[in-house]
């Protein structure tokens, strides 16, 4: 009886009701309309990602990934075939990150991601090389909140989820893991940093052009989408020739007074390594 008594509460305070959902889905578009307006006048960020173009399906070649957002990342490779063939074989292993890499120093956490990545890169060319003046590019997906100046750099804004490293932040994330695959003498190149969202929405874009936003429900939430470049006043320099850029919305620090908070989340808000930062108590 008292279990149905706890579900009977919660299913109360987070009833969803039609008036409640225009509530904050409004509060939402506020938050969007000021983050991009200028950088800090909101709580839901709207970085520029300074991807203005998404593929188109016709793409081919070797590439390979690196997704680092969570407890685990992972490692891939993938082969593109364009056109019909879309992926042609795709290779991927994931690797736990160990707990006390994720609260220690950038270069270690680094370091143990690039020694990964060359393993993994060793294990899946055995027997085959590199044509002369080729070099690997690698795709890094980074599930953290960082300001990007161009599509292959990053400084972490702040770090999320499980994660507290002190010395990575204000860092610029490509050039940490650029040096630890130099230091592994791995010959990859980053081409492009991009967080989950931005990836999810650049991989529906190969199968289809009408895609428009990609969601993220993990260890952490997050949405991408393509946005009018002229609709974004904090954009400084020359448009895009696309006429678009992706937004990378970092929304799960969106607050509304609509949005209920129960004492379940206050107990786990309490427990997570950076308490008070994506829900206001």
């Amino acid at each position: 009886m008292a279990e149905q008594q706890v579900v009977a509460d919660l299913r109360e305070k987070c009833a969803t009701p039609p008036s409640l959902l225009r509530d904050v889905a409004a509060a939402m578009a506020d938050e969007m309309c000021a983050g991009l307006e200028m950088e800090g006048g909101s709580r839901v960020k709207m970085l520029l990602s300074y991807v203005d173009k998404l593929p188109t399906g016709r793409e081919e070649g070797l590439f390979y990934g690196l997704d680092l957002g969570g407890t685990n990342f992972r490692v891939l490779k993938v082969q593109l075939g364009g056109n019909d063939k879309h992926v042609i074989s795709r290779e991927s292993r994931e690797v736990a990150i160990p707990p006390h890499l994720m609260s220690g120093s950038s270069s270690e956490l680094f370091g143990f991601i690039a020694s990964e990545l060359a393993k993994f890169v060793a294990d899946e060319e055995k027997g085959t090389s590199l044509s002369n003046g080729k070099t690997r590019e690698l795709g890094f997906t980074f599930s953290f909140p960082v300001r990007q100046r161009s599509v292959a750099s990053g400084t972490l804004v702040k770090w999320t989820k499980a994660f507290s490293i002190e010395d990575a932040v204000g860092k610029d994330v490509v050039a940490e893991l650029q040096t630890a695959m130099q230091k592994q003498g791995l010959d990859m190149h980053v081409a492009a940093l991009i967080n989950d969202a931005v990836g999810t929405l650049a991989g529906a874009r190969y199968y289809d052009e009408d895609v428009v936003a990609g969601v993220i429900f993990g260890t952490g939430t997050n949405a991408a989408y393509v946005e009018k470049a002229n609709a974004i006043p904090k954009w400084e320099g020359e448009l895009p020739s696309s006429g678009q850029m992706v937004i990378n919305m970092e929304w799960g620090n969106f607050y509304s007074c609509h949005l209920p908070v129960t004492e379940y989340d206050q107990a786990l808000d309490n427990e997570s390594l950076n308490p008070g930062e994506q829900v206001k108590l």
